[in-house]
């Protein structure tokens, strides 16, 4: 199994983390934009089931993880992925192919969209398209802002937060109508999603903002790279995947093992390497 590597780039606003695993190869490299609201380190797995046979690299977002936060106090999914390709360009040399998982993936769409010169290939990994109302009450709920305190009531706080989106949609929406199937991950992976939470406490709540108020419906057509629209049935935001592939222009879709199988990065890495491998 490839060996994670760590390390960080300098840009104008601060620092960008990122993880990178594998070797450069005849194969572009694989980049990869994590999920709101942890970071890279939740791509681990999937990381180093694709790193077999190709470079894979894996920036935390702008204030996530280990990165600093933008530098606007209210930064746009195109923020972020200007930031996004500024620190790839930097660690990376010619075209690469791009991979994002739910807010990940808006920001992986606008840097296609902007870069199409630069991006091979691109897989949307679940995104969620709201109707108004929704989007409304999801930007007022979803991504509050937690601070620090002295009682420490900051830690439960993201504690139950992270625990709570394995369990309900909304997170929020404790009831028997808002449950998910899929249950708790085990101990050690939600332990890790609230680490890397914690680390950006202060700034997690800006990229899933940008996130909500992104017009996707609006961006999607402009997509002009070939892209792959997948999502796993036990992804809250499945039920988008079919409205999300027809409105990107001849879009390929594919469907992923539910999450609780144990096979599910190699699985999951299988099925991305026959798309990114394939002549487009």
């Amino acid at each position: 199994m490839s060996t994670i590597e760590r390390g960080f780039v300098s840009l104008p606003h601060g620092q960008v983390h990122f993880r990178r695993a594998g070797i450069e190869g005849d194969r572009p490299p694989l980049v990869m934009i994590h999920a709101s609201p942890g970071s890279s380190k939740q791509l681990a797995g999937l990381m180093q089931a694709l790193a077999g046979d190709r470079l894979v690299l894996a920036p935390d977002t702008a204030g996530n993880g280990d990165s600093d936060p933008p530098a606007a106090p209210q930064p746009s999914i195109n923020d972020l992925a200007a930031l996004a390709f500024e620190a790839i360009d930097r660690l990376l040399d010619g075209r690469f192919q791009l991979y994002g998982s739910h807010t990940g993936a808006s920001i992986a769409m606008e840097m296609a969209i902007a870069h199409p010169e630069g991006v091979d290939a691109l897989i949307l990994d679940g995104m969620g398209l709201y109707a108004a109302g929704e989007q409304a009450e999801i930007l007022e709920r979803y991504a509050r802002e937690i601070g620090p305190d002295l009682e420490g009531a900051h830690l439960m706080k993201v504690w139950h937060f992270c625990r709570d989106q394995f369990l309900f949609w909304p997170y929020y929406n404790r009831t028997a109508a808002g449950r998910l199937p899929n249950g708790l991950p085990d101990a050690d992976t939600l332990h890790d999603l609230v680490v890397e939470v914690l680390k950006a406490v202060r700034s997690y709540h800006k990229s899933y903002r940008a996130a909500f108020r992104h017009p996707k419906r609006e961006r999607l057509p402009q997509l002009t790279v070939p892209t792959l629209v997948a999502s796993s049935p036990s992804d809250m935001l499945h039920e988008f995947a079919a409205e999300v592939a027809a409105l990107v222009p001849g879009a390929q879709r594919t469907t992923l093992p539910t999450w609780d199988d144990a096979a599910y990065d190699a699985k999951a890495a299988d099925l991305f390497r026959g798309f990114l491998d394939a002549d487009h």
